[in-house]
Parts: structure tokens; sequence; C-alpha cells
């Protein structure tokens, strides 16, 4: 029996050595099958081992400013910050110094107040069961420096913040579906949405780094990182100037003041370049909120419409440059009947018998149509189409239509000749006026005047660019006389500016029906004026148009006429002979380098308002500049050499003359409404500090 017992216990002893053996054979095998492959049970070994090891970060490089074509802010990079707050009460190892929220109810309050929301909200967040911080919506996001030191100066425990970047318009509202606006995405990379912000969007992002290093097991960095700098966006500076935008965002603004209506757009191209000086229009948005944003479309290139009687000037013209135009030639004006349809001029009985020449003064449309039954569709076409229309002119804008030339019917051919039943956009309409200020030879329409590095190289010069000659010289001089005739010998005197003379030609367009045919009732139309100034000299096109206003036509002249002046104005463009009393108007000297006292006298006996800006003797810079037509009356900013600004008392200023104090020390503003000060953040005589915001309220009360 125990001899037995013996050997069965060796037989077991080999087979669990035999086993082992055979495991041991195995795991070398598998150890030689791992170091020879880079793969095993389908994962990449190599990759799986670099992903553990190695870090990677992206640097993203710091976004381009844009510019006026002054070099003036329009839009830039800014701290933001979104606020966060400390729920877990393990935070706190202190009881007398907590780093949670402690009273949720007092904070939640505070916290309402600050960012304008619910308070219940608030709580609700605050009382977040299991979190240990918690966020606040949209209104806790993108919180500017000025807000975040309110927030601070309430020392509430556990309220922090986490610091980020965003896109900061230091002009608010100012030409915004121009400009657009930029976002931060997901990642935190702010991407542009609208406008040049969209169009340019790689231009002014640049080149994102990156950065990149191994870590060992603990989560620290081993040897030295690798890392490629980010570079940074170019510079973009547009060739709108602030202070004629400011001119026509004011206009925008009283006729929103005044009047209802769909739509308004008002621009300004320079009558020799082609280049866009202004542009605004309502309804707009603020690019900073967002607020006011419910249409992507940019109506100086998006917005299709009937154009009206402002085609008549290349009706005109057309008939002109195939030699059967003579502006003596009388016909019959009041009605017309074309393919079976009764056209009329706009009063429905006309003037009798006239010429050609009163005709265009009178906008008959049954002398256009007279003149286009001359010439034929396929030559009003050919030449409506050589102007630009029903073609994209390429303005560095995203969005832009093309409209619809439309001329295979008699009756079409009719209506096409006072711009009915064919559609345009504003700014092809300003690049055919551009014929008429260039002795016949067309302009392309452009929006950025330069495009800067970050090395400080100009990489793209905006410049005139010539797209043919269109028409004749002998034209463009009749057409001149033409359109003076409209507005100072014509139906369309409103259009009179005081200081300036001005030719245009005014143009009333019927809305299409969803149903067919035409809208009726008073207001159902567009109104527009193309202009252009001083008929001596042209030096700005303009062109305005408004949907469904209910003060018409002279609603729409009162504002214009208005801004124009203004630029004139400002341009130093003004007619010596016009109803401008120049008793009035001061021509500026320069006054950099006088002593502050001598200057603000002579300032003051010229009836003009010094408003000293620092607290130094000597005048290092001044605004408006020299040569520089001013009203009796007007402010001019002299700065000084000083270091220290003291808040000047500006309750009843304009908004102009607040941006010419904020760009003259380099501090930044926010406006709210529209009309003088009423309110502004910092107090009179207090020293300023430029790293905050001025924030003014504006009112016509």
């Amino acid at each position: 029996m125990n001899k037995r017992k013996k050997i069965t216990r060796v037989r077991i002893s080999k087979f669990f050595i035999l086993l082992f053996a055979f495991a041991f054979l195995m795991g070398i095998f598998k150890l030689f099958y791992v170091a020879l492959s880079s793969s095993v049970d389908g994962i990449n070994l190599t990759e799986f081992a670099n992903n553990r090891n190695t870090v990677k970060k992206t640097l993203y490089a710091f976004r381009g400013n844009i510019y006026d074509v002054h070099g003036d802010v329009i839009a830039q990079n800014a701290n933001s910050y979104t606020l966060i707050a400390y729920l877990s009460e393990s935070r706190t190892t202190n009881p007398n110094k907590p780093q949670h929220v402690v009273d949720k109810e007092s904070t939640a309050k505070a916290l309402a107040d600050i960012l304008d929301m619910e308070y219940e909200y608030v709580l609700g967040r605050l009382n977040t069961k299991n979190a240990y911080q918690v966020e606040f919506g949209a209104k806790g996001k993108n919180l500017s420096e000025n807000k975040k030191v309110e927030i601070d100066s309430l020392a509430l425990p556990g309220i922090d913040f986490i610091a980020g970047s965003k896109r900061y318009y230091k002009k608010s509202k100012m030409a915004s579906y121009i400009v657009g606006y930029a976002k931060p995405n997901e990642d935190g990379e702010i991407v542009g949405e609208m406008g040049i912000e969209s169009h340019y969007n790689n231009v002014l992002k640049g080149q994102d780094g990156e950065t990149e290093y191994q870590r060992d097991a603990y989560g620290y960095q081993m040897g030295e990182a690798y890392t490629k700098d980010p570079v940074s966006g170019s510079d973009i500076y547009l060739t709108l100037d602030s202070q004629i935008q400011l001119i026509l965002e004011d206009a925008v603004h009283n006729l929103e003041e005044n009047n209802e209506f769909a739509w308004f757009t008002f621009t300004v191209m320079n009558a020799k370049t082609g280049a866009i000086v202004g542009s605004a229009s309502s309804p707009n948005f603020n690019p900073n909120t967002l607020e006011g944003l419910t249409n992507y479309v940019n109506p100086l290139v998006g917005y299709t419409y009937e154009p009206g009687s402002t085609m008549k000037i290349f009706s005109w013209l057309a008939a002109m440059e195939n030699n059967m135009y003579n502006g003596e030639e009388e016909f019959m004006s009041g009605t017309i009947n074309v393919a079976g349809a009764t056209i009329k001029d706009f009063n429905n009985s006309g003037w009798g018998k006239i010429t050609y020449d009163r005709g265009f003064a009178y906008s008959s449309n049954v002398g256009a149509t007279n003149l286009a039954l001359r010439l034929g569709s396929a030559k009003l076409k050919d030449f409506y189409e050589s102007l630009g229309f029903g073609s994209k002119t390429g303005i560095e804008l995203p969005g832009e239509e093309k409209g619809i030339i439309r001329l295979t019917y008699e009756s079409e051919l009719a209506t096409a000749s006072y711009g009915q039943g064919i559609t345009t956009t504003p700014i092809q309409n300003l690049q055919a006026l551009s014929i008429l200020t260039n002795n016949g030879v067309m302009l392309k329409p452009y929006i950025v005047d330069k495009i800067v590095n970050d090395k400080g190289e100009v990489t793209y010069k905006g410049e005139r660019t010539e797209l043919g000659q269109k028409v004749s010289s002998s034209s463009v001089k009749k057409m001149h006389t033409l359109m003076y005739d409209v507005v100072y010998n014509g139906l369309s005197k409103i259009w009179q500016p005081n200081n300036v003379t001005l030719m245009g030609k005014t143009g009333t367009a019927q809305i299409a029906s969803p149903n067919g045919g035409y809208l009726t009732g008073t207001v159902n139309y567009i109104r527009s004026f193309a202009g252009i100034f001083p008929y001596e000299n042209p030096e700005y096109i303009f062109y305005v148009s408004a949907k469904q206003i209910d003060g018409g036509a002279s609603a729409v002249a009162k504002v214009v006429t208005k801004a124009i002046e203004s630029i004139a104005n400002y341009a130093n463009i003004t007619n010596k002979e016009s109803e401008l009393d120049l008793s009035k108007v001061i021509l500026l000297n320069s006054y950099i380098s006088g002593d502050v006292i001598l200057t603000k006298e002579e300032l003051e006996k010229l009836k003009l308002q010094a408003i000293i800006v620092g607290n130094g003797k000597i005048v290092i810079n001044q605004y408006p500049l020299k040569k520089t037509n001013v009203l009796v009356g007007s402010k001019v900013f002299l700065l000084t050499e000083g270091s220290e600004y003291l808040m000047p008392d500006i309750r009843g200023w304009s908004s102009s003359e607040v941006m010419n104090f904020c760009n003259i020390i380099g501090l930044k503003y926010e406006f709210t409404g529209f009309g003088r000060v009423t309110q502004f953040n910092i107090g009179v005589n207090e020293v300023i500090d430029l790293s905050k915001t001025l924030q003014v309220t504006l009112s016509n009360e």
C-alpha cells in the first residue's frame, strides 16, 4: 500500500513539471512576439505608448484686428470671463476664509442683480446637489473686464472666473453688417460668422501653433518640450471712415425715431476710387451681444429688389450711346399702351407734350418706355449687363446676390426702362453710377483698404480698379445736366442740401406681391435716391433705399440731406455760394506744440470750445486736425503731454464728440441708445483708467 502511494506522487509531480515547462516556453514565445511586433490583439503598441506618454496642446494664434481707414479700432480681441461658483465644502480648510459658497441666498441676489438674471435661476444653480462647481448659462459667459471687477468687489466666497478671450467691437452697432461678428467655438477658437469676420476668417485667425512633450506615469514633463509658435492673424484696414459712418448711423437712427419702415440702407462711395467710405442700415445689431440680429443678409450686397426710376439714369444713357436720343424732342406724356397694357406716369395724367430732357426731370415712365422701344430688348439688356446688373460685383463681402435682368417680352422691355420687373442690389447701383464720376469708366467697388501681417508687412492693398469705358464723356456731361435739373429744376427739390450742390435721381418702385402682381396702398413702395456731390467736382456717390416707409420720400430726404451736409462739412467740400452762413465757419490752424492756456484763449476768441485733455502745458495733438472747417460752437480737443486725464462732464455731448474724445486718449467706449449723452459710468473729474471702458447712455430726450 505505501509503495503504491509513493509511486503515484512521483507521477503527479512529473506531470506538473511538464505543464510548468510548457507554460514557461509559451511565455517566452509571447515575449519575443510582443518585442518584435507593433500590434497585438488589434492594438497598435507604438501608438498606444505614444498616446499614453505624449501630451499635445494647440496654441491658438492671436486673431487680427479690424480697423477703419484711419487706423481706428473697430474689432479686436479682449479678455472675457466665465463665472463659476464652487459649491463643495471640501474646498474650505479655514472656516474664517471660506472657499465655497456659504450664503446661497445673498450670493444669488447679488449675482442676479449684476448679471440681469432671474434670482430663482441663480439660486437653483447654487443649490445643485453633489456638484463641485457650477456655471450660470449664457449670461454668465463672455463677461467683460468691467463686469468681473464689479463682481470681484463684492468679495463673495466661492465665486471665481475662468479666463478666456472674446471678440470686442469697440463701436458697438456701427457698420455691423459690414464688419459682421466672430465668437468662440466649442474648442475656444474665435471664428467669424458674418461680414468681414467671416469672409476673411482665415486671414484674421492666423496659424495655430502647438506644444508637445513626454510625461511620466505621474503626469510630470520629461525632457524638453517641442513647441511650434503660433503666427498671429493679419490686421484688416477697411475703407470705412468712422466719422462718415457715424453720420450715416445718425441718419438711420433719426429715421427710426420718426418713421415706420421695413428696412433702410444708406451707403456712400468715394467717387474717384470706388472705396466704400460708409454703409449703414436698419435693422442692425450689436455684434458684442448679437442683440437685434434677426436677419443674416447684408443689405448692401444681399438685398435684391426692383429699383424703380433710378434706372432711368441708365435707360436714358443707353439711348444716348445708341444715338437714339434728342433731348429737345417732344413726346406726349401721361399714358402709353404696350402689349395690351397701359403704362402711366406717376401722376396718371402727365404734363402734356414735353421734351425728353424735361421727361427725365419729371421722371416720366412714358418717356422711358418710348426710348426703350426704340432701343429694343437686346440693346437695353446688353447695356444694363455691361454696367454689372445681373452679375456680382465681387466686393469683399459674403452673401452677394446678382439680381435678375429679364427683358424677353415687350412689356418687360418697357417696365425695365423705369426699374420694374428687374432686380438689383445697392452695391450694383453704386458700381454703375461710378461711370458718371470717371468720364464714362466704371470702377469696381471695394471695402478693404489694406491687409497687414504680423510682421507689419502690407500683403494686400485695395485700390482703384477700372472695369472699362462704358459710355462717352459727352453722355456723362449730358447726364450730369439732367440729374442736376432733377434736384434744382424738377420735382425733387426736397433733396437739395444747404451747403453743397447735388445731382441725383429719385426712385419709387412698387413691391411685388407674393400672390402675383404688386402690393397696393400708400406705403407699399421702395423709395430710393441715387446722388452725387459736389456737382462741380464729384467726390462722393451715395445710394439710399427704404422699404414701406410711412413718411414717403420726404422723410428719407430730410435725414439724407442733413447727412450730406455733415459729410460735405467734414470733407471740406462745401459750396461757398450756398446758403450756409460762412461767417459761422472756422478754418482750424495747427495748435500742436502751442501753449495750452494761450491756445485755449485763441479758440475761445473764435467762439470755439477748447476741451483740454491731460494735465500738461503743451499741446501734442488736436482734433479736428488743421485745415478742417468747423462751425462756431464746435468742440476742439487739445491733447497735452500730461499723462493724467480727468473725466469731463460729457452730458449733452453728441456721440461723435464722445468718440473724438475717447480716440484721442485711447479710451474704449460703448454706446447705448442714440442722441445726446445723458449718463456715463466714470465720475466727472475722476482720473481716467484707460483699462476701463466708458459706457455711455444716449437719448433724444
